[in-house]
């Protein structure tokens, strides 16, 4: 009779768009099993009928379980939290991988699974996010926002479908190394999915996030009082990783800045690596996206807000940033 597991079970999240290959990586990885161990797997259907769990391995040192209707990642955490544990407690694997369905946010699933209730249980590793190399020249696949979510929720990115990517998908892998360094750590491109587990088996390492007021707000606060967290338009927030930092702001889409003097302000900055910003202007929504190579902006669609982002690893005088750029801002109440 197998032991109760005294240690947390290594866990891998493997996340990725529809279609993108995670179901045909995480076939791979189960191919790699040693003799002797007991892995389990939780998948995460959107609909009603379970498909994916009959392409994986059953019995044999494999317990798959699937959690069919909505999305485990977005929806009440209860039936996963059930779920999950009755996995644990009845398989006792040595090792559990999560595949939330393509349209999950895996970034909410990692901040429930990373909570103080669960770290006795789960050893959390990397959080895997599978996109598709043929696709990295599409435009409007790449914008979405669910897709960049999954992307900035990745420490490790997988690069399927390695074989199908002409020139401008090359181009744009390029571009999106660059975009998103502060995140990814690792990028892998994999053929039919063939990734050694040990690539991915590493810890999971965490994006510091901190929204707070804006830096305004903050100095009318006493000394010794604690920032509140907020989320509520507008905030000032920070997020760090791996050497760099990721210094942004958000505004409401209701208020609205002279392009010119914002487009002055943007390009007299230095030390940074990436500049990227949506903002309603007297000339119309423009996007921003600098790189210390190409200084881009255009029209662009209204937006739920108005923001910006600067990638940079050195610190710099934020404060007084914000207040040219508050000075932008040409409909002040």
């Amino acid at each position: 009779m197998k032991l109760v597991h005294s240690k947390a079970v290594k866990t891998h999240i493997i996340s990725g768009f529809l279609g993108a290959g995670k179901t045909t990586l995480l076939q791979k990885l189960l191919a790699q099993k040693p003799e002797g161990e007991t892995w389990a797997v939780l998948m995460n259907e959107f609909g009603q009928i379970g498909i994916d769990q009959q392409l994986l391995p059953q019995g044999n040192g494999f317990e798959v379980k699937e959690l069919l209707g909505g999305c485990l990642c977005c929806t009440s955490q209860l039936p996963m939290q059930i779920a999950l544990s009755r996995l644990i407690q009845e398989s006792k694997p040595d090792r559990l991988f999560i595949e939330p369905t393509g349209l999950g946010h895996p970034a909410q699933l990692l901040e429930q699974l990373t909570e103080p209730h669960w770290r006795n249980q789960i050893d959390m590793r990397a959080l895997v996010t599978v996109v598709d190399g043929s696709r990295l020249h599409d435009t409007e696949w790449s914008s979405q926002n669910l897709y960049q979510d999954q992307l900035k929720a990745a420490q490790i990115v997988v690069v399927s479908h390695v074989n199908e990517m002409n020139n401008a998908d090359e181009n744009a892998f390029i571009q999106l190394q660059d975009e998103y360094l502060v995140y990814v750590s690792t990028w892998l491109k994999a053929e039919q999915g063939n990734i050694l587990l040990a690539c991915i088996d590493v810890p999971f390492v965490g994006v510091e996030r901190k929204l707070q007021p804006l830096i305004q707000i903050q100095k009318k606060l006493s000394t010794p009082e604690v920032l509140p967290e907020i989320k509520q338009l507008p905030y000032h927030y920070v997020e760090t990783a791996q050497g760099y930092s990721v210094v942004g702001w958000k505004f409401s889409k209701r208020w609205q800045f002279n392009f010119y003097d914002l487009l002055d302000l943007l390009c007299e900055q230095q030390n940074w690596l990436r500049i990227k910003g949506i903002f309603n202007t007297d000339q119309g929504w423009m996007t921003f996206n600098f790189n210390p190579e190409q200084l881009n902006y255009k029209s662009g669609a209204e937006n739920i807000d108005n923001r910006i982002e600067i990638i940079t690893q050195t610190q710099q005088d934020w404060e007084n940033f914000e207040e040219q750029l508050l000075k932008c801002r040409i409909d002040p109440s």
